[in-house]
């Protein structure tokens, strides 16, 4: 009998394994618990800050040993006895002044958070509810270039996506990563960090093989996750209702989240290896 081999999996949350309005299938959790269960290493890798990544991986009800959070600056391992459940296992940050100076003066309406080594979020202008966690105060913008960050979010209702796009092409960013969202929202990491980065550390962990692993994700931000996966001969799965050029940077598209893509895509696990 040949030895068991573990796939490496990564998921993304908002649009993936969660509808938009934070249902969670039952159909997807059972495939999650049972590709869990049979030894397969499976990782969120979503851009929610550890806090609120946190209660969606907790209703999962399946034990998970690490989760990738704010789009690869922070790793968290899970931890039982922990007070939050969860501890950093590895966190990235920079200096976001300059970044932040450039992107003020271009968009003097846009409302600016930074994420804290911490998890803590501080914000200048207030954001959706749903979008800082539970640790965050208001702060003069001065007070945001003052300390290191793993993150800088920013919002700007003044512009479409598209708009957007071509905004951040012209102001550059180039000391820094970033991702842009469906809508006028950017979040901004450490140079050369993203969820395929993050998730690179733990696959060198569990030493699994890189055609070993498969990702799934619905966003600009799980591009790169992408590219990751398919440079080592892994896969990755576009949710259906992503945009199309997420879907040209994947393996396959896979249904939309609210028909249960991912469900889809685990059940046909082991099916996997004879697809080459």
């Amino acid at each position: 009998m040949a030895a068991f081999e573990p796939w490496l999996i990564g998921i993304d949350i908002d649009g993936t394994l969660v509808h938009d309005d934070g249902f969670l299938s039952k159909r997807v959790v059972e495939q999650v618990s049972r590709v869990r269960a049979l030894g397969h290493e499976v990782v969120i890798a979503t851009g929610r800050a550890a806090a609120n990544a946190y209660p969606v991986i907790k209703d999962l009800g399946v034990s998970l040993n690490h989760s990738v959070c704010s789009n690869g600056a922070v790793t968290i391992r899970f931890e039982d006895d922990h007070p939050r459940g969860y501890a950093m296992h590895d966190v990235k940050t920079f200096d976001p002044s300059e970044v932040l100076t450039e992107l003020i003066e271009h968009l003097p309406n846009a409302h600016f958070a930074v994420e804290h080594a911490d998890g803590s979020y501080r914000f200048h202008k207030p954001f959706p509810s749903y979008a800082l966690g539970d640790d965050n105060r208001e702060a003069p913008l001065s007070e945001l270039l003052e300390h290191p960050v793993s993150r800088v979010v920013v919002l700007s209702p003044d512009h479409d996506v598209d708009q957007f796009l071509g905004l951040m092409a012209k102001v550059g960013l180039q000391s820094v990563s970033y991702a842009i969202g469906y809508t006028a929202w950017l979040d901004i990491a450490p140079k050369g960090i993203d969820k395929g980065h993050a998730l690179e550390q733990l696959r060198q962990h569990y030493e699994i093989p890189g055609e070993r692993t498969l990702v799934m994700g619905d966003g600009r931000n799980d591009i790169e996750m992408f590219r990751w996966a398919r440079s080592m001969g892994g896969y990755a799965y576009a949710m259906g209702q992503a945009p199309e050029e997420v879907k040209l940077e994947a393996t396959a598209v896979t249904a939309a989240v609210d028909q249960d893509g991912v469900a889809q895509v685990l059940e046909a696990l082991e099916g996997l290896k004879f697809l080459d």
